[in-house]
């Protein structure tokens, strides 16, 4: 059985950070793209969709995921900094609802 690499230290909490925000980056930049290269067939091969018994251009599918693309790297930006902080440590409070005051 081989020793945990976590357990022995030979891998840093750091390490692991570094990991998952660069999985997140490639993941939203890996969405953008998708939705770059749809937004290109639709053009090149003119797809519609009905919605609500209208036609509406793929390419404006397409134009929507690039966006959320988009936003999710700038997210990914914003929680890079919050995480890679030497104060930075993870909770489960961190995902209750927070309660408004009436």
């Amino acid at each position: 059985m081989k020793p945990n690499k976590i357990a022995s230290g030979a891998v840093s909490p750091d390490a692991h950070k570094v990991v998952a925000i660069r999985v997140l980056f490639v993941m939203a930049a890996a969405i953008a793209l998708s939705g770059a290269v749809f937004t290109a067939y639709s053009i090149v091969a003119q797809v519609t969709f009905r919605v609500f018994n209208a036609p509406l251009p793929g390419a404006l599918l397409g134009l929507v995921v690039v966006y959320f693309g988009v936003r999710s790297f700038l997210s990914v930006r914003k929680l890079r900094e919050e995480v890679y902080k030497k104060s930075a440590k993870f909770s489960w409070n961190n995902f209750k609802k927070q309660r408004s005051a009436k």
